[in-house]
């Protein structure tokens, strides 16, 4: 599959087989079981799989635009290749109504709840027991831990070019506040907290208050939000004019029992939902 995929990548063909087009089914399915993954854990750090990124890039190539039915007065319009995902019981997801979608090659594990309205992209990976709450995106190729709660409004951007580069990653235990935006290729390490209103890209300053120092680019060229980490929003002095200030989240101290106190509805609401 690998090597077919990126041959097809490169040559771009102008035209494709039900050979082809049967290829990326199987590629489709592939990703919503979890079998292969945009980015994946290693011992080391996170490893970008460049050549499923490649995979998904063709598909879209691939596919003609269709007409999907919605209603009796009302339809959509995509690529045919790549459309809605359907779910069944057996998936064991909480799909609560109203008007939540979910593209066809994104693997969601059991026990994710997901309310409305909420969208996660192709390429998109979200582990067992995390709540995307309403009106949250998980981006194409995003990867989201076990036991996270990305709450409303919160925007997890997502990458598919170039291939390369690493998607927005959020670590188990991580709980991400409303009206959150965390894009290009951030990393939200295990159990970090990231207050409502924040926004964090990799040319946004990030100032640790405990450490007295401005976090530094990491192997990938964004940020890692340490463990435990609690992130609010903030701002600093514009340097070439100081009476303007621009966005600066801060570090204002690592994970306590406080904090875990805080964040309890959402095991209690786990615990509901079991």
């Amino acid at each position: 599959m690998k090597e077919t995929i990126l041959k097809l990548y490169e040559e771009r063909p102008t035209s494709y087989t039900n050979e082809h087009r049967k290829l990326f089914s199987d590629f489709l399915t592939a990703l919503n079981k979890g079998e292969i993954r945009a980015c994946e854990p290693q011992a080391n750090g996170w490893k970008v799989n460049g050549w499923v990124k490649m995979g998904i890039l063709v598909g879209f190539r691939m596919g003609e635009l269709t007409a999907i039915p919605y209603s009796e007065h009302k339809q959509f319009f995509d690529k045919d290749t790549i459309q809605e995902r359907q779910f069944s019981l057996k998936d064991k997801i909480r799909i609560v109504p109203g008007g939540s979608s979910a593209r066809n090659g994104c693997y969601l594990a059991p026990g994710v709840t997901i309310m409305p309205p909420a969208f996660i992209n192709i390429g998109a990976y979200v582990d067992s027991g995390t709540m995307v709450d309403s009106h949250a995106l998980v981006g194409s190729c995003a990867q989201i831990g076990k036991n996270v709660h990305l709450s409303a409004g919160a925007m997890i951007g997502g990458v598919l070019e170039p291939v390369g580069s690493r998607p927005v990653i959020v670590e188990d235990d991580v709980f991400v506040g409303g009206n959150t935006g965390i894009y290009e290729g951030i990393i939200l390490q295990s159990k970090a907290v990231i207050a409502s209103g924040c926004i964090i890209t990799s040319s946004t300053a990030i100032y640790d208050s405990v450490n007295k120092c401005f976090l530094e680019k990491d192997g990938g060229g964004s940020f890692t939000i340490p463990t435990g980490a609690v992130v609010v929003p903030g701002s600093r002095p514009l340097k070439s004019d100081k009476s303007f200030q621009i966005s600066c989240p801060i570090i204002i101290k690592y994970r306590d029992s406080k904090t875990d106190s805080s964040v309890q509805l959402e095991n209690d609401l786990r615990s509901i939902l079991d």
